[in-house]
């Protein structure tokens, strides 16, 4: 080594750490952009499949599609919310 150390996300200074924000910050957009717009454009090529000039499929097959695409966002809208809710304060009311 020659003496360079990055100090970990823990141990940097206020400073430090805005600079880890934005540069999180920025690096999910970036991310976020290309997986989204991936995502969306295999979505439509899974739309060209009811094609039925080029395709024979069963309406148990559309379905089982469906919901397979259906699950996965509820599981990543899911993880999100529950991201959000680890930053937040519990909270605690009986109805």
């Amino acid at each position: 080594m020659d003496g360079d150390i990055t100090p970990l996300r823990a141990d940097a200074g206020v400073a430090g750490n805005k600079k880890t924000r934005e540069s999180d910050r920025k690096k999910f957009i970036t991310l976020a952009n290309k997986r989204v717009s991936k995502a969306l454009q295999t979505i439509q090529l899974i739309g060209n499949l009811s094609n039925r000039s080029n395709y024979d499929y069963t309406q148990d097959d559309v379905t089982k599609i469906m919901k397979a695409l259906t699950d996965e966002v509820s599981a990543c809208r899911k993880k999100f919310e529950m991201a959000f809710k680890k930053q937040s304060k519990p909270e605690f009311e009986l109805e």
